[in-house]
């Protein structure tokens, strides 16, 4: 039976625009967060709160522990402080399903393997050899489809291009939908084309299921126009965050990426960062 979401959740305190949390998880707050490996501190006193159905983006230069950060919240690295998932009557929940799309994924382009047989390993225990029932071909077709992938679904993972592997990656990622997900520069490589329709699809997608997506990348312009919120990892901590337009303009950003942000922004496009180039 379908019921409307909005007459069982409860308003949630989380949400920018204060609309029920349809997905259960209404916000991730990190507190006072740290990570050493090997006696070295990585990160210290990063301090983060993500919002239901908001696209944070995290950005700063190589080697300052943004991948760290998300392997962290993932549980694979042990870390300090405090990392609370809330839901919308502000209480504690139990550790939310997340998914993960990581930057690369080494394949051997020489296997069978396909997309097909990857996603129905995850349903089934049915060696790949036999014929997949016809219930599990239909539902991975449908859940590739949630990343306009579906048509891959035959494909030979090896044969896949980088662009079309990210968005099968982004598709399993989704199955079943998480609560938090994660994407650690998933588009790296990928030409602008490819970025741009990745983008695009991960927005799309967070409006339709209300997810909290938490995005490391280092495409700029994009990260400006589809992200409501940035945080600047730099020197072990966040340095700043808010608004790409607040983040963009804050002269720690400015002299680590070399940006020249006079034009930066429309007056009758909110957060579009099209102006805006490399110096």
């Amino acid at each position: 039976m379908n019921m409307n979401l909005n007459m069982i959740q409860p308003k949630c305190n989380h949400s920018r625009q204060g609309t029920s949390c349809q997905s259960g998880l209404c916000c991730t707050k990190i507190t006072n967060f740290g990570v050493s490996r090997g006696g070295t501190e990585i990160l210290r006193n990063v301090n983060l709160h993500i919002h239901c159905g908001d696209l944070t983006a995290i950005i700063g230069p190589n080697g300052a522990g943004k991948s760290t950060l998300l392997k962290a919240i993932l549980g694979e690295i042990p870390h300090t402080g405090e990392l609370q998932f809330l839901d919308a009557k502000n209480e504690g929940t139990t550790k939310p399903s997340m998914g993960y799309v990581p930057q690369r994924l080494e394949l051997d382009s020489s296997s069978p393997t396909s997309v097909l047989d990857i996603f129905a390993a995850a349903h089934t225990k049915i060696p790949i050899w036999f014929t997949y029932p016809k219930k599990i071909r239909q539902h991975v077709r449908e859940t590739l489809a949630r990343t306009q992938a579906d048509h891959l679904i035959n494909k030979r993972l090896g044969a896949l291009s980088g662009g079309e592997l990210q968005r099968v990656l982004l598709a399993l990622a989704l199955d079943p939908i998480p609560h938090l997900l994660l994407l650690d520069e998933p588009v790296s490589g990928i030409d602008q084309r490819g970025l741009e329709f990745f983008y695009k699809t991960v927005s799309i997608l967070r409006n339709n299921y209300d997810l909290s997506i938490i995005l490391v990348s280092h495409d700029l312009n994009l990260v400006g126009e589809y992200a409501d919120s940035v945080a600047f990892v730099n020197n072990k901590t966040i340095e700043c965050g808010g608004p790409p337009q607040e983040v963009f303009s804050n002269e720690k950003v400015i002299q680590a990426f070399g940006l020249d942000w006079s034009n930066r922004y429309l007056r009758n496009e909110k957060d579009r960062v099209d102006n805006a180039f490399l110096v």
